[in-house]
């Protein structure tokens, strides 16, 4: 398995930090963001401080136990559930939560979404975001909802709290996290609002299931 290095996942951290901040995906200290380096060492956004202001120095160097490594700072709240995704599939090297707000107010739902009213989605996403049953943030039953997705999915809607998405590189877990907010959009445009949209025809999901 290749990592990043320690600077340029830290870079990374903070640029994307800023992105979901300017993209209003988080408001005043939401969100966290990590990338792993190692097998046993994993970067993570501190507790408590806007994502749009973050500094390499103000990053919280983590072992999968949750064991700070490294860092004047307070780990994120949620990095639990961040550690959760990497000892349950090995393939993940970074994940995003934020709280875009459409998705947000989907999961707020709390029911799945279907993504047939377009390719991208779901060649991306499969047939449906799911949503993982509520757990009070900041304790173990976070983790313990999002870990029987981590195999299967790259994004995850957790009820009534937000969006997460997970990815080889932070590059792609990022996106992912655009990608969906934009989907959740479209999905409430075309369902909620318009109203009576078309679908991918069969033929053509069932073979996008199986390309991607």
């Amino acid at each position: 398995m290749e990592y990043p290095n320690e600077s340029e996942a830290k870079t990374l951290i903070c640029e994307y930090g800023r992105r979901v901040d300017a993209r209003q995906f988080t408001a005043g200290n939401e969100g966290n963001i990590s990338c792993r380096t190692g097998q046993n060492e994993v970067w993570i956004t501190p507790t408590m401080e806007s994502k749009g202001y973050l500094t390499p120095d103000m990053l919280v160097k983590l072992d999968l136990d949750g064991n700070v490594l490294s860092s004047p700072y307070l780990p994120s709240t949620e990095s639990r559930m961040h550690l959760g995704l990497y000892k349950e599939n090995p393939r993940i090297t970074a994940a995003v939560h934020a709280h875009p707000p459409v998705a947000t107010a989907f999961s707020c739902c709390g029911e799945p979404i279907p993504t047939l009213l377009m390719a991208e989605a779901i060649s991306l996403f499969g047939k449906e975001i799911a949503v993982a049953p509520f757990a009070v943030p900041g304790t173990s039953d976070v983790p313990d909802s999002v870990k029987p997705y981590a195999d299967k999915h790259c994004v995850l809607l957790l009820a009534n709290h937000g969006a997460l998405t997970w990815a080889a590189t932070l590059k792609e877990a990022y996106f992912l996290m655009e990608t969906l907010e934009q989907y959740c959009r479209i999905y409430l445009l075309a369902e909620k609002i318009i109203g009576d949209p078309g679908p991918v025809p069969k033929e053509s999901a069932e073979a996008l299931f199986t390309l991607f």
